[in-house]
């Protein structure tokens, strides 16, 4: 399957940062994270998926989860700086982070918005993200990463 270089690949090209490409069947319907997981063949805790909130302090913030837990919206709030966050409408996606929903990266984003990656990414070298479109991932390390998108690193999940 060729894939076309997304905005995420060309950022991280240009950073000389070195990524994987893992490319999987797209289910429309099942685009859960552990379905991806799944599919190329890595551990849930391994597989992190973009979650967007809007804080009532801060505005749009980033968090950057395992695909097989759930946010912790007070935990969140806590670590963004918020009195509450809550995760934006899908619909409002696309608009707000130049992503769809199954495809959304934390690399190349319209905007640079404030990133909080869940404390278990320190369990691994290396962590697969979405590469910004469905059917494709990213396989990077966690260090260059984190760094790239400028991320704090918080306990969020529950």
């Amino acid at each position: 399957m060729k894939i076309q270089k997304t905005n995420a690949m060309r950022m991280l090209d240009r950073a000389k940062i070195p990524y994987e490409i893992f490319t999987y069947e797209v289910d429309e319907s099942d685009l859960s994270g552990t379905h991806v997981a799944m599919d190329v063949g890595l551990p849930y805790s391994q597989v992190f998926k973009t979650l967007v909130a809007k804080g009532d302090k801060t505005g749009y913030v980033v968090f950057v989860i395992p695909v097989d837990k759930e946010i912790d919206l007070k935990a969140a709030a806590v670590a963004s700086n918020n009195k509450r966050v809550e995760m934006i409408a899908v619909k409002d996606l696309l608009s707000v982070t130049g992503y769809i929903r199954g495809g959304c990266s934390p690399v190349g984003m319209k905007k640079q918005f404030p990133t909080y990656f869940d404390a278990s990414v320190k369990n691994h070298d290396c962590i697969a993200v979405s590469a910004g479109v469905r059917g494709c991932q990213l396989f990077l390390d966690c260090d260059k990463l984190i760094e790239f998108t400028k991320a704090e690193i918080k306990e969020v999940i529950r």
